[in-house]
């Protein structure tokens, strides 16, 4: 038995190695630091309520990728990739402020911007499910009720309570506002920003699977009054960009492990940039779950960033699962084949016939 103890330990550094292949993922860095309000000095302060612009420096090896955050208008995250590591972002204040947002804002040297993409948060949509389908597609349109315009929202400051330059992955802001309605009186529409220096995991749930050129979008509902008895809420996003040829929506199934409770459909938005005219493309909204007048809460998480997005596949947890209930049966079975086969031999030797001298 001493030899199926060396084969259940030889198995057990197999798995090891295994795990430490599969575990190493993605090894591209990126180092990431965090401003607000960049450049501004004192001729413009204080600025006026609510009104904060938040800068997420990502540099990498041979170009820098630039996350910006602004709470003024509707919330927007605005992408900007360059291909120098000396890029830097210009805001002219006055002219920001006073909602000139033509040249205001810009990234130099101009030449190093391969591309550039904006996501907006435009409405906050409520519909009353009646047949409890989860799917507003099926919802007439009387079930629809007013929507609520995030451009109208008080936004509450982008401050030292609400950043945090040491996340987790990377540099977080987190944003929280509402209308002033008494839907809203006791509750909250968030959001938070989380930026990564590498490929991984989030470490809350769901748990997407990011790159180090990926940010990752998080909003939450809590504590809103609804106007509906099942209520549901969509979450209305815009996307903005200079494609280069139309954009496409890919839909793939995603692989049942530990990060997936069952197997999903995930839906991913492609856009080729180099330097056209603006355009926009309609997003795909986003479905809540349970219906939000039982639970208070309601959450959507969105992975944005440029390259193409990371793929899922079996994790290392799969994997040595895998490993061990597949190959510890078959191991044992096979030295306890030689086992018994070496055993018979040497019973079979001993009982032969002895030649007489």
């Amino acid at each position: 038995m001493a030899a199926a103890a060396r084969g259940v330990l030889l198995l057990s550094l197999l798995v090891l190695l295994l795990n430490a292949t599969f575990c190493s993922g993605d090894t591209y860095r990126r180092q990431l630091s965090l401003e607000l309000n960049p450049g501004l000095n004192s001729s413009v302060s204080p600025l006026p309520p609510g009104i904060n612009l938040v800068h997420i420096r990502s540099l990498g090896d041979g170009d820098t990728l630039h996350f910006l955050l602004c709470n003024q208008g509707p919330p927007t995250l605005l992408i900007v990739h360059t291909n120098s590591t000396s890029s830097s972002v210009q805001v002219d204040w006055p002219a920001f402020l006073s909602g000139n947002n033509s040249g205001s804002l810009r990234v130099e040297p101009e030449n190093s911007v391969l591309h550039s993409n904006a996501l907006v948060l435009v409405r906050l949509w409520e519909y009353d499910d009646l047949n409890d389908t989860a799917d507003p597609q099926t919802v007439p349109p009387s079930s629809f009720l007013p929507p609520y315009e995030l451009s109208r929202f008080q936004w509450g400051p982008l401050n030292s309570s609400t950043l945090d330059p040491q996340g987790p992955g990377g540099p977080e802001a987190r944003l929280c506002g509402g209308d002033g309605s008494p839907a809203f009186s006791q509750g909250e529409l968030c959001l938070q920003l989380s930026t990564f220096g590498s490929g991984g995991r989030a470490a809350g749930w769901p748990g997407l699977l990011h790159s180090a050129n990926s940010s990752q979008l998080g909003f939450w509902l809590q504590g809103v009054r609804p106007r509906a008895d099942r209520a549901r809420f969509l979450l209305e996003l815009q996307g903005l960009g200079r494609p280069h040829g139309p954009g496409r929506v890919e839909v793939r199934r995603s692989i049942d492990d530990e990060y997936s409770p069952s197997i999903f459909t995930v839906r991913t938005k492609h856009r080729c940039d180099r330097g056209r005219t603006v355009a926009h493309h309609p997003v795909p909204e986003l479905v809540g779950g349970a219906s939000y007048s039982t639970t208070q809460y309601l959450s959507w998480t969105v992975l944005a960033g440029v390259g193409a997005p990371p793929a899922d596949s079996f994790s290392p947890l799969v994997i040595c699962i895998m490993a061990v209930g597949l190959g510890t049966p078959l191991l044992l079975l096979l030295l306890g084949g030689v086992f018994v086969c070496v055993r018979k031999h040497r019973l079979a030797e001993g009982q032969a016939y002895r030649p007489i001298n």
